[in-house]
């Protein structure tokens, strides 16, 4: 079984042969969030992979997982999803913002347990209310420069990474039929929504949160 730091490299590294599959360039670089320098980190292959050209979206997608519930958090994992969740894309767009073009594109990975009451997700949920606030206010402040600032709230998703999470018995049929589409999110239903908001067709949609969950706990559904 890969390791998830294994599991990211093997990603990216499709991401980039995809991209060049359709005509497209493309680099990975590899970067741990969280830890000192890890900004510097990242921009010093970011800035040689650009050689000076702009940089025209930046999508914040990295996010640590939730560490449990308000008893059972520790004061290390706290500090490690906030240096992660919020910290780090912060300090990313503010050390992206000289590249980035007027008219660029900047999305962030929210999530809908900021509308949810999940106790097992408190601090989890307080970094990405903490985003959804960033997304509103540089939306307000970078909009002179035609740059759109959006973020994108998915539900239960199966990815990669976090594939073996949804193998509990019982687990996917129980969020199906808590989903107004009837079933579990996959990577294409999220990214397609990042795609819109970072496209020429998003360019009047500014300061927002999208959810992308697949209608998530809206409420009871009909029997």
């Amino acid at each position: 079984m890969l390791a998830r730091r294994q599991v990211v490299s093997v990603c990216a590294t499709a991401t980039v042969d995809e991209i060049e599959r359709t005509g497209g360039t493309a680099l990975a670089v590899g970067a741990e969030l969280g830890v000192d320098n890890d900004v510097d980190t990242l921009f010093t292959g970011v800035e040689a992979g650009l050689a000076g050209r702009p940089l025209d979206i930046l999508v914040n997608n990295a996010a640590a997982a939730p560490a449990g519930p308000l008893g059972a958090t520790t004061r290390k994992e706290f500090d490690h999803l906030f240096a992660v969740n919020v910290r780090a894309p912060y300090f990313i767009i503010q050390r992206a913002l000289p590249l980035l073009r007027d008219g660029g594109r900047i999305v962030t990975i929210s999530s809908v347990a900021t509308r949810m009451a999940n106790p097992a997700q408190t601090s989890f949920a307080m970094t990405k209310g903490a985003v959804e606030t960033m997304t509103m206010t540089l939306a307000n402040e970078l909009g002179v420069r035609g740059i759109t600032v959006n973020a994108v709230a998915p539900g239960a998703t199966r990815t990669a990474t976090n594939g073996s999470f949804f193998e509990a018995p019982g687990l996917v049929e129980l969020i199906a039929a808590t989903t107004a589409l009837d079933r579990l999110g996959g990577p294409d239903d999220v990214a397609d929504v990042v795609a819109f908001l970072a496209s020429d067709a998003a360019r009047w949609i500014t300061g927002q949160v999208i959810d992308a969950s697949g209608g998530l706990f809206l409420g009871p559904r009909a029997g």
